[in-house]
């Protein structure tokens, strides 16, 4: 079942207790962040409302008792997207409340799924497949209605490995 516009918001704002990303895309290109990714490579400021309505809705998670996570994975050297996600991107959802994890599979893949499929899996029962073209440029979002054990096992598997965000751009040139 595809997940589009307001079926996608219902699916995702239902869960009751998690909603966990895995997200491993080195590029994403989204139409309405490109004028800020630009902004970014020019080393230009980051606007003050950059990504605000993520972040209420992050707050809104949190304050109801919610956990929002993901673990981002990534190669060195990091992409130009990658960059602009550490700099402008993250630290503001994490100041929202979200877990972000940081996988670097540079020197070996930990055994995890690394086919370009991102995706969320919600209390550990639904699973949303998020279908990239080889660009970054989103497909669609679509149900998944097998079992979610080998999600949870991924899951598992990721946040074991993982590092913290904070930890791992210490020392990096974003």
């Amino acid at each position: 079942m595809l997940l589009d516009g307001d079926g996608w918001r219902r699916y995702f704002d239902a869960f009751e207790r998690e909603a966990w990303r895995f997200e491993a895309q080195p590029t994403y290109t989204v139409p309405k962040e490109q004028a800020n990714v630009a902004r970014f490579l020019r080393g230009e400021a980051k606007p003050a409302d950059h990504n605000v309505r993520w972040h209420e809705r992050v707050r809104g998670y949190v304050v109801s008792g919610r956990y929002v996570g993901r673990v981002r994975v990534v190669r060195q050297p990091l992409t130009d997207y990658q960059r602009y996600q550490f700099a402008w991107g993250i630290p503001g959802n994490i100041a929202a409340g979200e877990d972000i994890r940081v996988l670097d599979v540079t020197r070996e893949d930990h055994g995890l799924p690394l086919s370009g499929r991102d995706w969320w899996m919600f209390d550990e029962t639904r699973v949303a497949h998020l279908n990239f073209r080889p660009d970054g440029t989103q497909i669609n979002r679509e149900a998944y209605e097998g079992d979610p054990a080998p999600y949870q096992h991924w899951k598992r598997t990721a946040l074991e490995r993982a590092v913290p965000f904070e930890e791992y751009v210490k020392g990096l040139d974003v």
